[in-house]
């Protein structure tokens, strides 16, 4: 018996069938074709994927790893004294990331002031999806914040990718 190790991270139903029929019209389909079909993984949880070079790896030698991050918006939120604050609100977390550690996490980074400008952290998720509130201290900048918070490693996850490749390597097949 043989077994294989894989690792294959979620797709979008829709895109894995329509390259299938395209390599079924045309078997000699470039992968440069093939990545304007199906892209990169399409994660669950949403989040923004970073580059396209772990998806192309993954998809031509069978390993990639594929970086994500946070989908986060600044809002003006009330204070609760009669007076307008800035929030960094995050709406979505990359993949596999529990939201009670990133809470912990992002709290213990606030604590151990790596992470500034922050004057409170609450979770204001409901059924009708997820809502953490970073609220900024007055004088904080929301676009330095928002920066500094996506790229604290509560906000950041590298998904590695490992997945059986058909086509030798060096057999190239583009047009």
């Amino acid at each position: 018996a043989v077994g294989m190790a894989t690792n294959i991270p979620p797709h979008n139903l829709g895109e894995i069938i329509d390259a299938m029929k395209a390599l079924a019209r045309d078997p000699e389909l470039s992968d440069e074709n093939l990545f304007e079909i199906v892209p990169a993984p399409d994660f669950p949880t949403g989040g923004f994927i970073l580059g396209t070079d772990g998806a192309n790896n993954l998809y031509t030698v069978g390993k990639g790893s594929i970086g994500m991050r946070a989908k986060t918006h600044v809002e003006a939120i009330n204070n609760g004294r009669g007076g307008l604050r800035n929030a960094i609100v995050v709406t979505e977390l990359p993949y596999q990331v529990n939201k009670a550690s990133y809470l912990s996490r992002t709290a213990a980074l606030v604590n151990d002031k790596t992470l500034e400008g922050v004057a409170d952290l609450r979770d204001e998720s409901d059924r009708d999806g997820m809502r953490i509130v970073i609220e900024l201290k007055r004088d904080a900048i929301p676009a330095v914040s928002r920066t500094t918070s996506s790229s604290a490693p509560s906000c950041r996850r590298a998904s590695a990718a490992t997945c059986w490749r058909s086509r030798r390597r060096g057999a190239s097949r583009s047009a």
